[in-house]
């Protein structure tokens, strides 16, 4: 949806500007607060005739786990304000993307069968970061259908070495 890309790029480049110095923070309450936005109840509440501004950001800032920083609190008025609390998963993806530009690293996502404990995570970062050449923002998520190993997704780039694409590599070896 390259609308949507449009309208939330402003807002990702100024969101950065302002808040260079905690890079780190900003993307934590910044994912938390696209969380919420993505959810389409919320947004059929927010977009509702008789709903004011003031309560759409008294529910959004309730649901929030953590206590918004002012910044946070101001930048979701802004959106609110200006009925923009839509592009906020966009916004998110568009912030990520210029601090990783900045620090030079990707995020990673690893598809496991199993969870990872602290030491073997660790050991697959550094593998990791070694294949790809570059610093990993590493999040695991669980995806029993792989049967046992993984798979990593860096960008448009894709590493599996789980158990299901070798028994489907294996069942097109042995079909051809």
């Amino acid at each position: 949806m390259a609308e949507l890309a449009t309208i939330a790029r402003p807002y990702a480049e100024a969101l950065f500007k302002a808040c260079r110095t905690d890079l780190a923070v900003t993307a934590a309450w910044l994912d938390e607060l696209a969380a919420i936005a993505a959810n389409d109840q919320l947004l059929e509440f927010a977009h509702g005739p008789k709903v004011t501004a003031q309560q759409t950001f008294d529910v959004v800032a309730g649901v929030a786990k953590t206590a918004l920083p002012e910044k946070a609190k101001n930048f979701l008025r802004v959106l609110i304000d200006n009925n923009r609390l839509n592009a906020l998963p966009e916004i998110a993806v568009q912030f990520r993307a210029l601090k990783n530009a900045q620090t030079g690293s990707s995020d990673a996502v690893v598809y496991s069968a199993f969870a990872l404990d602290g030491a073997a995570l660790d050991e697959l970062a550094k593998t990791l970061e070694q294949r790809f050449k570059r610093k990993l923002n590493v999040q695991v998520e669980i995806e029993p259908a792989l049967i046992g190993g993984v798979r990593v997704v860096v960008g448009d780039e894709v590493l599996d070495t789980s158990v299901k694409a070798r028994l489907e590599q294996m069942k097109v070896a042995l079909i051809a």
